[in-house]
């Protein structure tokens, strides 16, 4: 079970604009309640700012609209954040990064579950290291395992693989589903093999609103080389190709 009780389904409608101009209106966005929910689309659409603006994080825009939890609570406290970049402090070696949430709240840092995620993200060796003697991939797998670490209710994640090579990336997909499993999750991605092995629902953000995917039947985590799920990340891919050649006319 979740901790704290059971995850919430978040609901985001409204619009957002920034200089002036909409980036989205009316968008309308549904978090189902412990699933995973993948949002995909092109460049400057948006989906880095509908994750911000659920997170509570300063976006540099207007939002005119509403995020609600559909339990009533606030979800401040609730929900755990991985950015694009790591953001791992320069002065902290990995295992402090990864405990840095619990010292910041002022609480006592549980110190063999934060050894068993870095383990987990294959960083055992390099726990006493600062980001400095990391690769960008090693960067990447510290964060996550920050993220995971927080063990909240919702994840928010914004390209959280996008810097590790194949194999790498396909472990801590799994990692990361096995270690949320009944959270609340968004995840942002550019990668159709991503979302289709890891969404129960797969959105494309577009400038005319959302389009859901279609998804094989079974559910996730799904396998790579399945056909359904092959043939589902073609689909897939060829919207994304056709929707960038349509903004490119």
């Amino acid at each position: 079970m979740s901790p704290g009780g059971r995850a919430p389904g978040i609901d985001l409608d409204g619009r957002f604009e920034i200089g002036g101009a909409a980036l989205f209106d009316g968008l309308r966005l549904r978090l189902e309640p412990g699933r995973w929910t993948c949002l995909l689309g092109p460049s400057g659409v948006g989906k880095s700012t509908v994750l911000r603006l659920i997170a509570g994080l300063v976006t540099g825009g207007r939002f005119d609209g509403r995020i609600r939890a559909d339990d009533g609570a606030a979800l401040k406290g609730r929900i755990a954040y991985m950015a694009q970049s790591d953001l791992l402090p320069p002065w902290l070696n990995v295992e402090r990064s990864v405990l840095l949430g619990a010292r910041l709240r002022g609480e006592r840092p549980n110190r063999e579950r934060a050894r068993r995620l870095i383990e987990r993200v294959g960083l055992a060796s390099h726990r006493h290291k600062r980001p400095s003697a990391l690769s960008g991939g090693m960067r990447q797998r510290a964060a996550l395992a920050r993220c995971l670490m927080e063990d909240r209710l919702v994840a928010l994640l914004d390209e959280p693989f996008s810097a590790l090579d194949a194999a790498t990336r396909a472990e801590m997909q799994e990692l990361a589903f096995e270690t949320l499993t009944e959270r609340t999750v968004l995840l942002v991605t550019h990668d159709p093999v991503e979302a289709v092995r890891l969404g129960h629902r797969v959105y494309l953000l577009l400038p005319e609103g959302l389009e859901e995917a279609r998804l094989p039947e079974n559910v996730p985590l799904r396998a790579v080389y399945a056909d359904a799920t092959l043939h589902a990340q073609a689909e897939l891919l060829r919207r994304l190709r056709a929707v960038r050649l349509q903004r490119r006319a």
